[in-house]
């Protein structure tokens, strides 16, 4: 069966704020503009996962009513509190001491993924072809090398390969411009890179996983506007990451933990420091007596400024954290993904206007270079680098960065790649996690069950290795097989016959919540992430 074939102006590859965003912006510049958006999620925001506090910005530059148009961005901050946590105890910092990327006043509390879906329908309103379900699986190519569109996946096709009777061929998707807004660690955004040098004169991408609970809690717990962000325990002083619980809503709080995939001990599992995160003498009475509603795990690209990649190619560009806008300082992002959108759409439809096709859009790197976003980012550029260097050198020097120099300090910090980071499990400390309490705290299995998790489990397996061997007589011998304790959803086990002899990898693909961390930080980058089936993978509802 052959591929049939749609043309458009513009395909946008992924229904995140980015790719809404351009497509919202393409529309008023001109509404005779064809605009086709996919979405390998079930529906728009299904894959969608941030803490999350909006800067409204962006999204006041792109939609300046959206009050009156019943955007979910409802809960204004009222009050800004960061705590160092030590094992049992803890101090919170005076706000008048915190650097102007903890306060939060002027910002609101909201699910990411409700406002996306809110920014689905202004877009369909406005014209644009939304599809979700299809996941954008291979770039296509003109005879000169340009990016001339896409194809989705191919649905029904089983685990060794071969057709089922319910075999149907992906569909390409072909534009004058193509716009990859995949989210973090882009499937479709990493063969660019590499096709194109992307990279070439810029330092690597840095990561880290934010693993979410969405609970609702006893009404007299509740402090609606609250935005709480911890430091310290359980994590060691040289481990970078920290907590947020956020209130907002009807009883509602949004709590996660983020550590940096910079981390250097293999037997370090992210999951279960944020269990016993919520153990805390200082976190637990939030919690006790609530309900956990939904969880789910998603890799945030860090590096910011100096990590920026080259963001055009000939027929396309890269959109928020499929380039890496978020401001890792203000653990935000949704503004700069907005406004990327924006940068971008504008290049396209002035470049559509010009009779323009399948070429650079130069003018969408000069706008971001001119905008507000570029100055932001390049006050936070050190944030990372310095954070990098343990929890309270760290805090002292961007304390010196943002408050003596204004983020403008005459030295930009380099970045490593985080899966160089891990030592050899000889040369470190076993870590012993406490038993889940089922109240407070939980297993892997029953945490990914609440993402609504699913994947057709006669399909070839989206998470594909390099080399087999490797997972043994690398990772196993040498790390003690460390993905097994980074994911978040319990997909890489190691089993064994019943003696303990002929160890080897079990990948249980079902379980993936598209997190993308094995794809960053396997220490051989011998695991490789592909696209499932469209449609599969977590559907979560208010994260």
């Amino acid at each position: 069966m052959e591929r049939e074939s749609m043309e458009f102006d513009v395909v946008i590859v992924g229904g995140g704020p980015a790719g809404l965003s351009a497509a919202i912006r393409l529309k008023q510049k001109n509404p005779e503009t064809s605009v086709c958006l996919i979405e390998k999620g079930a529906e728009i925001g299904a894959h969608i996962l941030s803490g999350a506090v909006m800067d409204p910005r962006a999204i006041d530059e792109l939609l300046p009513n959206w009050k009156e148009l019943g955007a979910p961005i409802d809960t204004p901050v009222t009050d800004d509190c960061f705590l160092f946590l030590s094992t049992g105890g803890g101090f919170q910092v005076p706000n008048f001491l915190l650097p102007d990327c903890f306060k939060n006043h002027g910002n609101y509390v909201i699910s990411l993924g409700q406002v996306c879906r809110w920014l689905g329908q202004q877009a369909e309103a406005l014209g644009v072809e939304i599809y979700p379900g299809f996941a954008g699986a291979e770039i296509l190519y003109d005879d000169t090398g340009a990016v001339r569109g896409v194809a989705t996946g191919d649905m029904g096709v089983a685990r060794d390969g071969e057709h089922t009777p319910a075999y149907q061929p992906g569909m390409e998707l072909l534009a004058k411009y193509t716009l990859f807004a995949e989210g973090c660690r882009g499937h479709l955004g990493r063969q660019l890179e590499s096709r194109f040098k992307l990279r070439e004169n810029s330092q690597p991408q840095v990561y880290g996983i934010g693993i979410k609970e969405l609970w609702e809690v006893e009404p007299a717990r509740h402090r609606k506007g609250l935005v709480m962000h911890t430091a310290g325990w359980p994590l060691d002083a040289g481990t970078y990451g920290g907590s947020f619980v956020y209130h907002y809503g009807e009883n509602l709080v949004a709590a996660g933990f983020v550590v940096g995939l910079n981390y250097t001990n293999p037997y370090l599992s992210p999951f279960e420091e944020f269990q016993r995160f919520k153990t805390h003498p200082k976190i637990r009475t939030t919690f006790e007596g609530g309900k956990r509603l939904a969880y789910g795990a998603r890799a945030i690209a860090a590096g910011g400024f100096q990590a920026l990649p080259r963001l055009v190619f000939p027929g396309g560009a890269l959109l928020g954290d499929d380039a890496g806008f978020l401001n890792a300082s203000r653990i935000k992002g949704s503004h700069g993904a907005i406004k990327s959108g924006m940068l971008c759409a504008d290049a396209v439809s002035d470049a559509l206007a010009a009779g323009r096709a399948h070429d650079e859009l130069a003018a969408y790197p000069d706008a971001y270079r001119a905008s507000w976003l570029y100055e932001e980012l390049y006050k936070a550029r050190n944030f990372k680098p310095w954070m990098s260097k343990g929890l309270y050198f760290g805090a002292l020097m961007v304390g010196v960065d943002q408050r003596l120099f204004g983020g403008k300090a005459p030295w930009t910090l380099r970045l490593t790649a985080d899966h160089t980071k891990l030592l050899p499990a000889a040369d470190c400390q076993p870590i012993a996690y406490p038993k889940p309490d089922g109240k407070l705290s939980f297993d892997r299995l029953s945490s990914v069950f609440l993402s609504n998790t699913n994947h057709e489990e006669d399909q070839p397996c989206h998470l594909t290795l390099k080399n087999p061997r490797v997972a043994i007589d690398t990772n196993l011998r040498v790390f003690d097989a460390p993905e097994q304790r980074y994911c978040p959803a319990g997909v890489y086990e190691i089993v064994r016959e019943a003696d303990g002899s002929n160890p080897r990898l079990q990948i249980n693909a079902q379980n993936c919540v598209h997190c993308k961390t094995c794809d960053i930080k396997d220490p051989t980058q011998n695991i490789v992430w592909v696209t499932p089936q469209g449609g599969e993978g977590p559907i979560y509802q208010n994260m």
